[in-house]
């Protein structure tokens, strides 16, 4: 084995029965009066049951401990982040590319594919790209972005104005709020 490796120990997340350092605890959990208690009659208690004392808020005064399966617990509460987790919302940027000099009907098609990503409650980022001397024209590109955004303006906002940066001149649309 690997000396710079480090074994990885399986040390509970929680205190648990024998780890709890309080004199006294409040105790929770189904079927069992709750109350404050002393460690020992604590213990006592889950054990009678043939389950752990876990401690689950250990920085209130008495630290609250709920006698439940540990292994459960801690299944329900991996269970509880993996859905929070999923319930959260990922931003998804979609990227519609022009060049400087792009035509009328291409600009249209672009525009539909913008609208429909907005509609869906996705950001939209639209660029200009300028190859070689095509920087000389940075005019027309931010003159195109700003036709974009205006055409745009009834289905997203404009986040950030057209700006350049390098050969590319970036704009960014979010979708309006009331459209989810």
């Amino acid at each position: 084995m690997n000396p710079n490796r480090s074994r990885r120990t399986t040390e509970p997340a929680h205190n648990i029965n024998k780890r709890i350092r309080a004199r006294e605890v409040r105790v929770v959990g189904e079927d069992i009066e709750q109350g404050i208690y002393p460690i020992e009659k604590a213990l006592a208690m889950a054990e009678e049951l043939d389950l752990d004392l876990v401690e689950i808020s250990p920085n209130a005064v008495p630290p609250v401990c709920k006698i439940v399966d540990y292994n459960k617990f801690v299944y329900e509460q991996k269970k509880k982040l993996k859905e929070i987790k999923s319930n959260a919302k990922q931003t998804v940027i979609k990227e519609i590319r022009f060049g400087p000099n792009t035509s009328d009907h291409d600009f249209q098609f672009k525009l539909k594919h913008a609208v429909s990503f907005l509609e869906n409650g996705e950001k939209v980022r639209a660029y200009v790209h300028f190859k070689g001397r095509a920087i000389v024209y940075k005019e027309q590109g931010e003159i195109l972005l700003l036709k974009f955004a205006q055409a745009l303006e009834d289905v997203g906002k404009v986040e950030l104005l057209p700006k350049l940066e390098g050969k590319r001149m970036f704009l960014t649309v979010a979708p309006k709020a009331g459209k989810n």
